[in-house]
């Protein structure tokens, strides 16, 4: 996301660890201020990398927190680490919202109150804070305790493979068994911690580009509805560049933070 940087607040492996986001010196949300589509006839989004490939604390946007940082989840008073490294690069899409509210006929659940996730399959290790344009290849919905769970399958535009994949047919033939590592991943990452495999709809066949696209926009209208003040949530919509919103300027998002 040109002009977007992140500065990191707190000791790496701390409970006061946040990764926070300025834009030309100010604070920025990066689930609200960031656009969600890059070029939306080529269904390319901007990812905002949580998790690198590679590595297994779980980082996460502070949804409830002013401006929306990235935080170490926590558990049971402990930062919370996923027992396997992810083989993926995992993030969320800004601009996107799993209204709980709302139940999805497709899985029979509710949204998990959080934006939609992503998981991102090119070569490159990102980084925590980075963002990527991605392109959408497919959506999984997962049903995590009972709350949908969709997770986007996409890969970085300027991935080397990434102009290859046109279809289902090319992502195994450019990529093969990337797929079913992603589903098992995302299946039996909670199995070590003495939890059942995750469930999902569709009998946890990836679903295409067009069904990935149409979740995109229906959670992206849930957002829209959510910063605008129509959905009563204990998020924290505070923003620097939304009109119709809980908008604050550059500077009182400066002086509240202390930057």
């Amino acid at each position: 996301m040109s002009g977007v940087v992140s500065k990191q607040v707190g000791e790496t492996g701390s409970a006061q660890y946040r990764v926070f986001f300025l834009k030309d010196g100010k604070p920025v949300s990066p689930f609200h201020d960031v656009p969600l589509w890059v070029n939306k006839s080529q269904s390319v989004v901007n990812m905002l990398v949580e998790i690198p490939r590679g590595t297994n604390a779980k980082l996460e946007i502070a949804t409830k927190e002013y401006m929306n940082p990235i935080k170490q989840d926590t558990k049971d008073g402990k930062l919370r680490f996923v027992h396997d490294k992810y083989p993926f690069n995992y993030g969320a899409l800004p601009q996107t919202w799993e209204n709980p509210s709302v139940l999805d006929a497709r899985t029979n659940a509710k949204g998990d109150n959080d934006p939609l996730d992503a998981c991102e399959i090119g070569s490159a290790q990102a980084a925590i804070g980075e963002f990527k344009q991605v392109k959408v290849l497919g959506v999984f919905a997962m049903i995590d305790a009972g709350e949908t769970d969709w997770k986007i399958l996409c890969i970085d535009v300027n991935d080397p493979a990434a102009s290859l994949i046109n279809s289902e047919e090319d992502l195994e033939k450019v990529l093969p068994g990337k797929v079913n590592e992603v589903y098992t991943f995302l299946r039996d990452y909670k199995i070590p911690d003495g939890k059942g495999p995750n469930q999902f709809a569709f009998d946890g066949k990836l679903q295409n580009r067009e069904f990935a696209v149409s979740v995109i926009e229906e959670t992206e209208h849930e957002w829209k509805s959510l910063v605008a003040g129509k959905t009563e949530s204990p998020l924290s919509i505070e923003n620097v560049s939304l009109n119709n919103s809980k908008t604050v300027t550059a500077d009182e998002a400066n002086a509240k933070l202390g930057f």
